[in-house]
């Protein structure tokens, strides 16, 4: 079968493709068809690894250590595919690829243009997930907007490899704009120039996808179907829906998987979306509520910490439980005269997450003492980790000048230091310990209760680690080193003495997290926290 589903946008950036790229992956696999997921993105940085989330979200991690765009994380939970460093293609990259191969000489002399090397790298890239024989359908998502000039030699691979493949093995799916002015009143133009902005780099689109406050009528989609020469059942309604869990539903509804599956001449199947169902009902109609707060460095931009907000979420579907949670930028705790009690009034857990760079780090801190003080659950991830050992030498030890070695080379009291492999590295990008490796967990730890086994799996994005020289003296004053690598050489996770429920993890837990599995941290920080709001 091997079919290919590209996914561009229109009008503007921003517009949900990655959503509606993971809800199609999410409605085949519905069908019983195996998928896989590709993100192109236009920058010529080759991966993700060394922006700011203010620049482009967080950073999602995969398996295999690569440092790719937030929409993986998408697809991660919105399908079960296997994704690894080949989901993700950059302009970098391909470039980078093609100019290596120059240097080698293997064009043989030939002048090295866009057309054909250029393409030709980009379309082998795709087809190297694609031509897995497991696969079914791989759904290719081109970054950016139609019409950007970074993004025209990714749209003429796509163009050529419908032409190669054939309407009924390649579709092309648009997801553009539809506002409306003042009045209410729908406009439709932005969508018909997009369209042909589209068919003039040469490609047809097959399925509209029209983004839109609220739903759209037959007659505003029989318009755009007739301007943009698509089928009026391949025109759908991607309206706001009050969680992106239910895109799928909507896409459902309004038939799109079996218009597809038409078009792609494929034989449909009957859709099982009884778990999607299920996680809609627990988002949209919890039975009680938790309210956690997050206190974190990159509060400006929500897709910061993408992945932490929606495995919250899981956790809360896993006890039906509806989450209010207060996003705490940790700088306002770094005045003396922050009023902690009041910021913290009334939440029933305190999360931690990941970060770089030493802005906030005292308010973090300040944070993690109010949650070991008050015994409120807590969750803290990477950095987050970090705080809570900074946090425990400082208070409970008595080392006031404790620090990470991130933040103060020349502390006396180095309790988080540099890996010993990461000294003599200079360069920033794909550098730091990344990817999955495997921890024990300790008996009767509460990570070894959440995850019911001793060795576990999970993925890593950090420089900075516990320091070996100090973990004698942080037992002895009965913080628990909860689990390590396999050899015992590294810190994996760490607990507090006496508290109802605290881990602090060196890994990244929230990106193997999904709606329909929630993580199993994730499930009992928010049980921990409903028990905290009931007591």
């Amino acid at each position: 079968m091997r079919k290919l589903l590209f996914v561009t946008g229109g009008v503007c950036s921003s517009l949900g493709k990655g959503i509606a790229a993971s809800s199609i992956g999410a409605l085949m696999e519905a069908r019983g068809f195996s998928v896989q997921m590709v993100k192109i993105d236009p920058y010529l940085n080759v991966d993700a690894g060394t922006m700011s989330p203010y620049q482009h979200g967080e950073v999602y991690v995969t398996d295999d250590g690569a440092e790719t765009d937030l929409d993986l994380g998408n697809y991660g939970r919105f399908t079960t595919a296997k994704l690894s460093r080949a989901n993700s293609i950059t302009t970098g990259q391909v470039y980078k690829a093609v100019i290596e191969k120059e240097r080698a000489g293997e064009y043989l002399g030939r002048t090295v243009q866009v057309v054909p090397h250029i393409t030709n790298e980009i379309k082998q890239r795709i087809l190297a997930v694609a031509s897995n024989p497991e696969v079914d359908m791989t759904i290719v998502e081109i970054g950016g907007t139609v019409g950007d000039i970074e993004s025209v030699p990714f749209l003429e691979a796509c163009r050529q490899l419908i032409h190669e493949y054939g309407k009924q093995n390649a579709v092309s799916i648009h997801v553009t704009l539809v506002p409306a002015v003042s009045g209410g009143e729908i406009k439709t133009k932005p969508t018909q120039h997009a369209v042909k902005e589209l068919q003039e780099v040469g490609i047809q689109p097959d399925a509209l996808i029209l983004r839109s406050a609220k739903p759209l009528s037959d007659d505003v989609r029989r318009k755009i179907s007739l301007f943009t020469n698509v089928e009026e059942e391949g025109v759908i309604s991607g309206y706001d829906a009050p969680t992106i869990y239910e895109v799928p539903l909507a896409f459902y509804n309004q038939k799109l998987d079996t218009f597809l599956l038409r078009k792609m001449n494929v034989e449909s199947r009957h859709a099982e979306l009884g778990k999607w169902q299920a996680v809609v009902q627990a988002v949209t109609k919890p039975s009680r509520k938790v309210k956690i707060a997050v206190v974190g460095k990159y509060m400006d931009l929500h897709d910061s910490y993408k992945s932490i907000w929606e495995a919250l979420c899981h956790g809360g579907i896993a006890h039906n439980a509806g989450l209010e949670i207060e996003k705490v930028d940790s700088s306002r705790l770094e005045d003396s005269n922050a009023d902690l009690e009041a910021i913290f009034k009334g939440i029933h857990g305190i999360l931690v997450p990941g970060g770089f760079g030493e802005r906030g780090i005292e308010g973090m801190i300040r944070a993690a003492r109010y949650a070991r003080e008050n015994k409120i659950p807590y969750l803290g991830i990477c950095l987050g980790m970090q705080i809570m050992v900074i946090e425990y030498a400082r208070s409970v030890i008595g080392w006031q000048d404790a620090h990470s070695t991130e933040f103060n080379k020349a502390t006396p009291h180095p309790v988080v230091c540099l890996l010993e492999e990461q000294t003599r590295i200079k360069n920033y990008g794909g550098t730091m310990r990344l990817g999955a490796y495997e921890a024990v967990t300790k008996a009767g730890s509460f990570i070894r209760a959440a995850y019911g086994t001793e060795q576990i799996s999970e993925r890593h994005r950090h420089r900075y680690e516990v320091n070996n020289d100090i973990r004698q003296e942080l037992e002895a004053h009965n913080l628990t080193i909860s689990a390590t690598t396999p050899n015992g050489e590294l810190v994996e996770a760490c607990e507090w003495p006496e508290h109802p429920w605290s881990v602090g993890v060196q890994f990244h837990p929230e990106f193997k997290s999904r709606p329909t599995s929630p993580h199993p941290l994730f499930k009992e920080f928010i049980r921990a926290a409903l028990s905290h709001a009931g007591a």
